[in-house]
């Protein structure tokens, strides 16, 4: 069962004044996806579970109390959100906030042709790229030992499903 608020009586301004969330251009996940092949890098995919629980909220919603979920005498109540839910308007915009700053913490910097692209780079040379899209990403170095030990810093902070070697992406 999935909890969905009922994004249609947010009001704008009030409840959501900021709702824009950056996602990998698809251009960029192409130009990505040809050097990855001519540098012969690993690519590995995941994708992120829940990824908009992991947003706080920053404005103060309030949502009727779930079907089921109500407590006897107390059905006037209102629940408050402290996380995102799917629906909410702000959402995805409260999801990248908190992985941006998950990846800076991890000592990863941003594009500046793309917010959704992170990139670290070790003293050994050694590179690792990850390419958000949402809740989904892939994630593109030489060092197939660095790739995982990426997806254990995201694992220690998230619920994500390893996908492992990318075959397919966006239907790509």
């Amino acid at each position: 069962m999935q909890l969905v608020i009922k994004a249609l009586d947010q009001k704008k301004v009030s409840d959501f004044p900021q709702i824009y969330s950056p996602i990998g251009r698809m251009s960029l996940l192409c130009n990505l996806l040809g050097i990855t092949a001519g540098m012969n890098l690993e690519t590995e995919e995941v994708s992120m579970k829940t990824a908009f629980l992991h947003g706080d909220m920053e404005e103060d919603i309030y949502m009727e109390q779930p079907k089921g979920f109500a407590v006897r005498g107390k059905e006037h109540l209102v629940c408050k959100l402290k996380k995102s839910l799917y629906g909410c308007k702000q959402a995805p915009r409260q999801w990248y906030r908190t992985f941006d700053l998950f990846m800076v913490d991890h000592g990863y910097g941003k594009m500046t042709a793309d917010p959704c692209v992170f990139m670290k780079t070790f003293a050994d040379g050694e590179f690792v790229t990850l390419l958000l899209y949402m809740e989904d990403m892939l994630i593109f170095s030489w060092d197939a030992e660095k790739i995982h030990g990426m997806k254990g810093e995201l694992r220690k902070s998230f619920a994500m499903k390893d996908l492992g070697p990318t075959k397919q992406i966006l239907n790509i």
